[in-house]
Order: structure tokens, then C-alpha cells, then sequence
């Protein structure tokens, strides 16, 4: 019988904010397949001993495929740690269909996102009452084109919060397209460098007509996570629209409203 590849979401960088389920296949995995230009190796130290270990970052994608479907015929649990949500800007569906083919089983476990590791990491909310409601994931076009009305400027159209990932080094294209959304030149913009790494997180703050040349004087141009949004700087707004379900005079199933 053939093993079970578990796709592990590793979280944004800070081994601790692995899930309790991903740390215990890590525990008991026979093999690791890691990301290591994304993944932080501490991720795996409770790898148990006899663990085969290896980095992906210099694999291509069959070499990977063929790591996983060799490492599955000789151990029960195989994980292969990808960075942040394995559903999000990962090779998931690229490297579970040579699996599938293989008749490999495969299971996927969620990870935290950079960009709530970044939210935290900035103490931002991303919705707020009567402010936004919604928020958009999304990527300006590099090498990897965007499909037909997922532009930056049709998206920021919505005016709702944007966490704009792969794109640090993209900036002028990410001023461009909230420029062109009628974004004012003041709007804040959050830049988070390697949001939850111990000891090299950095939080950049300024503006639309700022934020590129903060970055650059920071040095920063990998590993960022770029927040737009209305809601940003809220912690320090003296009004606040407060949310309904806390209103002393607003009744649910759990408590009566309160003159």
C-alpha cells in the first residue's frame, strides 16, 4: 500500500504558527519535501530521526513529483511543507495531479496566510463597520499574466482592502493600478517583510505617494506582503463605527438588548 502525501500548510514563517494536525504529521512523517526558499527549516525540527528530509527549491516541478511518488512507496506519511495556505499561489494542483495519475493519495492540511500573519503583525484589521466588508487577494501582472478583469485597477475599483502578494518588486505597477482606481495619493499602504520570521519581520508604513521609496530605503524587495486598504490606521481613528453584535442594544439569540 502506498503512502499518504500531506500537503501541510507551513504558515507564514514562524514555525510556532504551524497548525496542531501539521505538527503532528511532521512527527510522524517518513519523508519532508520543504520549500526552502519560502519555508522556514525550523518548520521542520519535529521531524522524528530516521526523517528523510530534502529542499525543494532547486527541484523542478516533475523532480518533485517524482520525490513524493518515491518517498510514498517506502513510508506511510510523506509531507511536502508549503509556504503559508497550500491553496493559495502554490503549486498544489500542478504537483497533485502527477499523484493522482500515480494513484498516490493525497490530503491537505491549511496553513495561516501572510496576509493574516501581516495583519497581526501590523495590529490592522481588515474589515471594519460601515468601512469595508471585503477583501481581495490578488497579485499585479510580472511573468505571470493575470486573466481578463483581474487587473490591479479593476480590482481597486471596489475601494475594498487588497493584500497584494508576489509583487514587492513590482511597486511601480501596484502605484499604477490604485492610481488609476482614483486612489488618493495619501491612501496607507502597509509593506510586511517576512511577517511572523523570528527576528526578521519589518513593517514599512506610508502612502500611495511614498510607499516605493520607503521600501527601497529599507532595502526590502522579497518576501513582502502589500496592504491596501481604507481600514488601515484605524487603531488610532478617535470614531469608530462599533459592530452591531456588541451593541448593548442589539438582541440576538444569546442576549436581550439592553436600554
Amino acid at each position: 500500500m502506498r503512502g499518504t502525501v500531506w500537503f501541510v500548510g507551513a504558515g507564514p514563517g514562524d514555525p510556532e504558527l504551524l497548525t496542531v494536525k501539521g505538527r503532528a504529521l511532521i512527527e510522524r512523517a517518513g519523508a519532508i519535501l520543504f520549500a526552502g526558499s519560502l519555508v522556514n527549516e525550523a518548520a521542520t525540527r519535529w521531524a522524528p530521526p530516521g526523517c528523510v528530509i530534502a529542499d525543494s527549491k532547486e527541484m523542478t516541478l516533475p523532480q518533485m513529483a517524482a520525490w513524493l511518488i518515491e518517498q510514498a512507496d517506502a513510508h506511510e506519511t510523506v509531507v511536502r511543507l508549503q509556504t503559508g495556505d497550500p491553496a493559495l499561489y502554490g503549486a498544489l494542483i500542478e504537483l497533485v495531479q502527477p499523484l493522482d495519475a500515480a494513484g498516490v493519495p493525497v490530503r491537505v492540511v491549511p496553513g495561516v496566510s501572510s496576509a493574516m500573519a501581516s495583519a497581526a503583525a501590523a495590529v490592522e484589521s481588515f474589515t471594519l463597520p460601515e468601512v469595508t466588508q471585503s477583501v481581495i487577494f490578488t497579485r499585479v501582472e510580472g511573468r505571470t499574466p493575470m486573466p481578463p478583469g483581474e487587473d490591479l485597477a479593476a480590482l481597486a475599483a471596489h475601494r475594498t482592502t487588497l493584500c497584494i502578494f508576489l509583487s514587492i518588486t513590482l511597486l511601480h505597477k501596484v502605484e499604477a493600478g490604485l492610481r488609476a482606481a482614483g486612489w488618493p495619493e495619501d491612501a496607507p499602504i502597509v509593506v510586511v517583510h517576512k511577517a511572523s520570521w523570528p527576528g526578521e519581520e519589518r513593517i514599512v508604513r506610508g502612502t500611495l505617494s511614498d510607499i516605493k521609496q520607503r521600501c527601497r530605503d529599507a532595502g526590502i524587495v522579497s518576501q513582502a506582503m502589500v496592504l491596501a486598504s481604507p481600514t488601515l490606521g484605524a487603531r488610532h481613528w478617535p470614531d469608530l463605527v462599533k459592530s452591531k453584535l456588541y451593541d448593548p442594544g442589539f438582541t440576538h439569540r444569546f442576549r436581550k438588548a439592553c436600554a
